[in-house]
């Protein structure tokens, strides 16, 4: 019997203990990880940390009253004791009239599609170690770098199994592997700092260690020397690391949860066009080697590649089944789920198609400006929309970058900074969320 038929058999005897106690329905995820992480600073090993994890998550139905309860202990007695609280918490919790399975005929159909997510390259804490080091070495050799806070490795595997008591047994994986490294450039109260890093599926498809570290302490040292520009009005462009946090700020908004309570700008827009004509906005979880990529949802409903934004229009709601039930609208395929709660929803990998314009041509007409390169604090607001976050990046003069900025604000509202937006053709795949080169007009921007 090999190790996910045995974790699915598992699954499959706690629901069957959980029904047998008298429960109406049951679902029961594992969720099996290993990881090895190596931390490396001043050209010396700090830190090898290794982890596993075989967490267990049971979810029991009594009609409309649910519970969920975990544990990371899978001996039989401690599996025994984990329907008996479940059980017990969910004849006692208040009904929620909107709980329950996902609909069967929206479940997923056999076999599952293949997204290429395993990698079975053996890697070792020594060659995670000469990652690291040739990322900090790198951004050390910039000139103008003068220390590094450290670089970082790992690799890790994980696998999701799901069953639930009206006929979903399915089990997936994948391996995930990284390199990132932070540089410092100047000294004293002159110094600045940045990062990069690269992420992927497949240790073949991390980028060259070498190259992140470069880019990193290039990064820091064009950060020297900043100063304040007056405020004022003008277009904003945000650099695709910065520009994926406004998809982040989209995708809260359209979460079903948020709709549901109210608590979120966009939640009486649906069909309407919210962002500028051209904008298009895809979740692909059937991305092939996707950082997020994942053949079913958290609750086995079957997924698909989802125009979130349609040249411009919203054309609907992050759902799982409780979200869809509360609205009264379909699930979507977007339910995520742990093991200590009951399933949420969120995207997989999110991004926003690119513009036809190159990021200099994007910029190319703009005579005073401000380029994002890093953003700071949490100040959105996801009932209104108002935004205002402190920045840092380079000065637009005459369609050019000029020298740097740092402690300035940036503030408008998501409703109108959507409406505004343009992208750049200069979208890459590097996280789960990427945008292109993004200009905004008509933002504030708040300096000396």
């Amino acid at each position: 019997m090999t190790q996910d038929s045995e974790t699915l058999g598992l699954l499959e005897d706690l629901i069957g203990q959980a029904l047998r106690a008298g429960a109406s329905a049951a679902d029961a995820v594992a969720v099996d990880s290993v990881s090895t992480a190596v931390s490396w600073r001043n050209g010396r090993l700090e830190d090898v940390e290794g982890s596993e994890g075989e967490d267990i998550g049971l979810r029991v139905f009594f009609g409309h009253r649910q519970a969920v309860a975990s544990t990371s202990d899978r001996r039989a007695d401690s599996l025994n004791d984990l329907v008996e609280r479940t059980v017990t918490m969910a004849k006692a919790v208040p009904e929620d009239p909107y709980c329950g399975l996902a609909p069967e005929e929206r479940l997923f159909k056999a076999p599952l599609p293949e997204l290429d997510l395993r990698d079975d390259t053996d890697i070792s804490p020594e060659t995670l170690k000469t990652l690291a080091a040739r990322a900090e070495d790198a951004a050390r050799a910039v000139e103008g770098v003068t220390n590094a806070e450290g670089a970082g490795a790992s690799a890790g595997r994980g696998r999701v199994s799901l069953v639930t008591s009206h006929g979903v047994a399915a089990t997936y994986g994948g391996t995930s592997f990284s390199v990132s490294v932070a540089a410092v450039a100047g000294s004293g109260t002159g110094m600045e700092r940045d990062y990069d890093m690269s992420s992927a599926r497949f240790l073949a498809d991390l980028e060259d260690a070498a190259h992140v570290g470069t880019r990193a302490g290039e990064r820091a040292v064009r950060r020297l020397n900043p100063t304040k520009p007056e405020s004022a009005a003008m277009p904003v462009v945000f650099d695709p690391r910065a520009a994926a946090t406004l998809l982040g700020h989209f995708a809260g908004a359209i979460s079903g949860a948020s709709v549901a309570r109210g608590t979120s700008f966009l939640k009486d827009r649906m069909g309407e066009t919210v962002f500028a004509p051209g904008v298009t906005i895809i979740d692909d979880p059937l991305r092939k080697r996707g950082l997020r990529s994942r053949p079913i949802d958290g609750e086995g409903v079957g997924v698909r590649t989802t125009r979130l934004i349609d040249d411009g229009v919203l054309t609907g709601w992050l759902l799982n089944s409780a979200t869809a039930r509360q609205l009264g609208l379909e699930v979507t395929g977007h339910a995520t789920r742990g093991t200590g709660g009951p399933p949420g929803a969120g995207t997989s990998n999110l991004y926003m198609a690119a513009g036809p314009q190159s990021p200099e041509a994007l910029i190319g007409d703009i005579a005073d400006g401000f380029y994002v390169t890093e953003l700071i604090g949490m100040g959105v607001n996801p009932v209104t929309g108002d935004y205002s976050r402190g920045a840092a990046g380079f000065r637009i003069l005459q369609g050019e970058l000029a020298g740097a900025v740092s402690e300035v604000t940036i503030a408008g509202t998501l409703q109108a900074m959507f409406r505004e937006m343009t992208p750049a053709s200069d979208l890459e795949f590097r996280t789960s969320i990427n945008a292109p080169t993004v200009r905004v007009d008509g933002m504030t921007v708040a300096g000396a």
